[in-house]
C-alpha cells in the first residue's frame, strides 16, 4: 500500500510539472488563404484558374499557423509559419511595429514578411503582445511586454522541426525597441536584425511629440511620474554597453524615414562603435520607415544575415583593432 501511495503521488507530481512546463496553449493551421482579405494580392487568373503569382508560389511549401501561448500567466495570441517538409530547422523570433492595433499581425504577415524567411528553411514565429490581437493582459510599449518575446525561446522548444540552438530575432520599428531590450534579458539570441529600430525615445518624443501624447504616456505605466527612467529602459543609445559581444547585429534604416529618423541607429552605432558590438548598418538612399523603395534587397541582407550566422554558424567578426 505504501508504494502504490508513493507511486500515485509520483504520477500526479510528474503532470504536474508536465502542465506547468507547457507553453504552448494552441497551434491552429490555417489552410485556406482565400477566405483572407491578402488572397487577391497573392493570387493571379490564368485562363480560369486561380494560381499564385510567381512571386507567392513558395506558398504551396509552407504552413501558417495561428497561436496561443502563455506569458506571465497570460495568454498572448501570435503566428507561425514553419516549411511542411520535416526537418529541423533554426528559428527567428519576428517582433512587430506599431502598437495596439496599429501594426497588429495579419494572416498578410505570415504570407509574406514570415513566410519569406519560412520557405527559406526557417520556423519564424511572432508575438501580438499583452493587450493586443485578443491577447489577456495590458501592452506597456517596451516593460512587461518584453517578456511575451523572450518566452517565445522556450515556446519554440514545444515545436516540432526546430532546432533551439539557433534563434534568431527580427524586429522593425517598436519591434526593434524590443528586440534591443530582448537581446540584454536573453542568451538564447544568436544574431539579430533590426530595421527602423527605435533605440532613443526621448528623440522620438523631439521628432514627433504626437508619440509622447498619443502613445507613451498612454501605454506606459506610471508615466507622468517615472518619465524618464523609463524612457531609459526603452532607449538602447543609453545601455549599449549592456549588450552582448557574441550576437552580430544587423541595422537598416532609410535615411527618409520621418517615423524613427536614421540618426536614432547611426547614433547607436556610434555607442556599438565604443563598446565594439559586433554590427553592420545598411543605410538605405531615400528609404522610408519601411525601407519600400530597397524591399529585395532588404529582404536579402536579412536572409544572408541570417544564414550566415544561423544556418552556417560562422565565426563572429574580430572587433579587436587590427591591420597592417
Amino acid at each position: 500500500m505504501k508504494y502504490i501511495t508513493i507511486l500515485a503521488f509520483l504520477l500526479i507530481f510528474t503532470n504536474c510539472e508536465a502542465q506547468e512546463a507547457k507553453l504552448l496553449l494552441r497551434q491552429k493551421l490555417i489552410s485556406d488563404l482565400s477566405e483572407t482579405p491578402i488572397y487577391p494580392r497573392l493570387t493571379e487568373d490564368i485562363n480560369g484558374q486561380i494560381k499564385w503569382k510567381e512571386n507567392f508560389k513558395y506558398l504551396d511549401s509552407i504552413d501558417i499557423y495561428s497561436i496561443t501561448y502563455l506569458s506571465d500567466g497570460l495568454k498572448i495570441n501570435g503566428l507561425m509559419v514553419k516549411p511542411k517538409k520535416k526537418g529541423k530547422y533554426p528559428c527567428v523570433i519576428y517582433n512587430r511595429g506599431g502598437n495596439r492595433d496599429f501594426g497588429s499581425l495579419k494572416i498578410a504577415h505570415g504570407a509574406i514578411t514570415l513566410g519569406q524567411i519560412a520557405k527559406e528553411g526557417y520556423v519564424v514565429i511572432a508575438s501580438q503582445y499583452r493587450g493586443n490581437g485578443g491577447s489577456e493582459g495590458q501592452e506597456e510599449f517596451g516593460g512587461k511586454d518584453v517578456n511575451d518575446v523572450t518566452i517565445l525561446t522556450e515556446v519554440l522548444k514545444e515545436i516540432e522541426d526546430t532546432d533551439t540552438s539557433k534563434i534568431g530575432m527580427y524586429g522593425w520599428s517598436r519591434g526593434g525597441m524590443m528586440t534591443y531590450i530582448a537581446l540584454t534579458k536573453s542568451d538564447q539570441i544568436k544574431a539579430i536584425v533590426v530595421g527602423g529600430a527605435v533605440s532613443d525615445n526621448f528623440s522620438s518624443i523631439k521628432d514627433r511629440p504626437e508619440m509622447e501624447t498619443g502613445v507613451l504616456s498612454e501605454l506606459i505605466p506610471n508615466y507622468a511620474d517615472n518619465k524618464d527612467s523609463e524612457l531609459d529602459k526603452r532607449s538602447a543609445i543609453k545601455w549599449a554597453d549592456k549588450f552582448p559581444k557574441d550576437v552580430p547585429i544587423l541595422m537598416l534604416h532609410g535615411n527618409s524615414d520621418w517615423r524613427v529618423k536614421p540618426e536614432q541607429s547611426l547614433n547607436l552605432a556610434l555607442e556599438f562603435e565604443k563598446y565594439r558590438i559586433p554590427y553592420r548598418l545598411i543605410m538605405f538612399e531615400g528609404g522610408d520607415h519601411g525601407i519600400s523603395e530597397h524591399k529585395e534587397e532588404v529582404n536579402e541582407q536579412v536572409l544572408k544575415w541570417f544564414d550566415k550566422y544561423l544556418k552556417n554558424d560562422e565565426n563572429l567578426p574580430n572587433m579587436e583593432y587590427h591591420g597592417r
